[in-house]
């Protein structure tokens, strides 16, 4: 029953590096991206934005068909 010593501190460090790792990964996901590319990513979105706004049935503010009666 004998089993493999390990370092305590050492894995805590593994643990905290790979964790750290993980974190600048994301980061350079989100923060990587070129001047250029930032400004496409957000011209696509407003795009998808003003499309999806033109094809509502009412604008903000209408309660919807106005009755003359």
């Amino acid at each position: 029953m004998t089993g493999e010593i390990i370092n305590l501190k050492r894995a805590r460090k593994a643990k905290a590096r790979s964790a750290n790792e993980a974190v600048a990964e994301a980061n350079r996901v989100r923060f990587g991206r070129t001047k250029v590319e930032r400004e496409l990513s957000s011209a696509k979105d407003d795009l998808a934005a003003r499309r999806l706004d033109g094809h509502r049935l009412t604008r903000e503010g209408d309660d919807g068909p106005e009755s003359k009666s």
